[in-house]
């Protein structure tokens, strides 16, 4: 292991710890597991969802319930797998009845979502879902209309002190109750394909286009 990747790994196994036994906010008295995030430490691209649901509670990972398993097949029409990305929510407990994360709640967990942004140092961070969306908008400096106008467009933010890609889409769980957006997420990440693809290439066609 490189001495990077040592260290990467040490401070986001100490952030880990820190959130698993967090006890800013309330949503501690009521969560099973606390759901830090996971997946690669060198991901380019970060996926950031708005909070843990019932399945996530109960086994301390994000995105493992059905929203995951439409996670896990978009990740594949987009040309990615869960070993390749880093996925994560704003808020790292799940509210009760799966309420909309108060505001309280994501200034709480604002401090673990910058360190994971500032050790991941990804190229491209997708918000899944109307509330992530806002909050990394907002965090950003910017203010959002709406999920659907925003949806799969891409612009350059500066989140933390880090240039970062930012598309918003919307939240995998909307498809299981609307199937009609499932169309709409698929665009998304065929999206988020062409646009890794464009990230890959040489030149002023590719990542200096944009940083």
């Amino acid at each position: 292991m490189a001495p990077k990747e040592g260290e990467k790994k040490k401070k986001m196994l100490e952030l880990e710890e820190k959130i698993r036994s967090c006890t800013l906010c309330p949503l501690y008295k009521s969560r099973k597991n606390a759901v830090p995030g996971e997946g690669s430490l060198e991901a380019r691209v970060m996926f950031i969802g708005e909070a843990p649901g019932r399945n996530e509670d109960l086994q301390g990972r994000p995105f493992v319930g059905a929203a995951g398993k439409l996670l896990d097949q978009l990740l594949e029409l987009a040309g990615l797998n869960r070993e390749e990305v880093y996925i994560t929510n704003v808020v790292k407990c799940r509210p009760p009845n799966n309420r909309d994360p108060a505001a309280s709640e994501k200034k709480a967990c604002q401090p673990y979502l910058e360190k994971q942004i500032e050790i991941i140092s990804p190229k491209l961070i997708v918000t899944l879902g109307r509330h992530s969306m806002m909050e990394i908008l907002e965090l950003a400096g910017h203010r959002a209309t709406s999920i659907m106008r925003e949806r799969g467009k891409v612009r350059k933010v500066r989140l933390f002190g880090l240039e970062v890609l930012l598309m918003p889409t919307l939240h995998p769980a909307a498809a299981l109750y609307n199937p009609g957006t499932r169309k709409l997420l698929e665009e998304d990440f065929l999206r988020l394909k062409e646009l890794l693809r464009t990230l890959e290439s040489p030149g002023e066609s590719g990542l200096e286009r944009y940083f």
